[in-house]
């Protein structure tokens, strides 16, 4: 068994913290906001990022070992475990707004850091449970369209202008969810649209209209068992679920471009079309996400094994506290197009 496998058991301290959110008051509710949003970005700031890479015969084991694999779909029950004591956890008590919102908080962040980030490492796989799995993820968001469109359209287009999740130079973050949001839905649509017709299915068969059908009875169920208020506490912790994932979209390719070869067409994919962060509690949280360059690179190499390259650009700090940076724009651009013209000058492309 290969013991560093239990490492990315870290990320269930959140979960242990979001237990406290939802069947305690005051302080408790907001203590997986402050653990994920003050206390990671400040320890990140003082622990040096880690570039070392496996060897080879490292990553042979890590690659054959079926604990990651494991370890992930248990996060995937743990959600849903999660989402039902947040839903069950209004029927006890009349909370004050503090509460209510410290708790709607929480499971916004558990559908952020969870729902969708596991999902998009189950996205990934081949194999029919594993992406089973991740559209379950997903639901808990209400975001099942994102493994249509990033699988086979963000991957694609990534930082290029026809990639809505890729986001350009001196674009604002707040912007950035408008036209993200908007026209990755409409990319799944088309993409589903186009699959449908040249697999000659019928409508039924058409994977946006299932993940439509799965988040309709799913919400609707929630409402009619939970009421319709708890039912909207649900919605706003999915809606901010959605503005996570953006938010990481955002600083994961900011003003990053391919060159154009021609006929439409740009070249390969590489490391230094992403950002990459290499600071250890970020990706120990988000299960090596913030390697992000090699994901791009090869997004069939499994999270454990995603490598450091000496040609990636990379962030100021760690994912939560580039993510909080993001959020203030003259600042944002203050830092990074600093990066962005040093990138430049060895030739690289700008996203406009």
């Amino acid at each position: 068994m290969h013991i560093r496998a239990f490492k990315y058991l870290s990320p269930a301290t959140i979960y242990i913290l979001a237990y406290f959110a939802f069947t305690k008051q005051g302080i408790y509710t907001w203590l997986p906001m402050l653990y994920a949003w003050v206390f990671i970005p400040f320890l990140e700031l003082a622990i040096k990022p880690d570039e070392k890479n496996m060897s080879a015969a490292e990553e042979e084991m890590a690659k054959s070992e079926k604990l990651y694999d494991y370890m992930l779909y248990v996060f995937v029950g743990l959600q849903f475990v999660a989402l039902y004591i947040f839903l069950k956890s209004f029927s006890h008590a009349n909370l004050p707004a503090t509460d209510i919102a410290g708790r709607v908080c929480t499971m916004g962040l558990l559908c952020g850091t969870f729902g969708i980030n596991v999902g998009h490492e189950l996205g990934h796989r081949v194999n029919a449970f594993e992406q089973w799995l991740a559209k379950a993820s997903l639901l808990t968001s209400l975001y099942m369209h994102f493994f249509i469109e990033h699988n086979k359209g963000h991957h694609k287009n990534v930082a290029t202008p026809h990639d809505p999740s890729s986001a350009r130079l001196n674009e604002p973050v707040y912007l950035f969810y408008f036209r993200t949001i908007i026209f990755s839905y409409l990319s799944a649509w088309k993409i589903a649209n186009g699959e449908m017709k040249k697999k000659e299915q019928n409508i039924f068969q058409n994977e946006m209209l299932q993940a439509h059908m799965i988040q309709a009875a799913f919400t609707a169920f929630i409402f009619f068992y939970f009421g319709a208020t708890v039912g909207v506490y649900f919605l706003l912790a999915a809606f901010m679920g959605i503005l996570l994932l953006e938010t990481v979209n955002y600083i994961e390719h900011y003003g990053l471009q391919r060159k154009e070869t021609g006929n439409g067409k740009y070249e390969r994919t590489m490391p230094h079309h992403s950002w990459n962060s290499d600071h250890v509690l970020g990706r120990l949280m988000l299960f090596e996400l913030s390697r992000h360059s090699d994901h791009h690179y090869l997004a069939s190499r499994k999270y454990q094994i995603l490598k450091h390259h000496d040609e990636s650009p990379q962030l100021p700090t760690g994912y939560p506290g580039s993510m909080l940076l993001s959020l203030l724009p003259p600042l944002w651009f203050y830092v990074m197009n600093k990066k962005i013209k040093k990138l430049q000058a060895t030739g690289m492309t700008v996203a406009a």
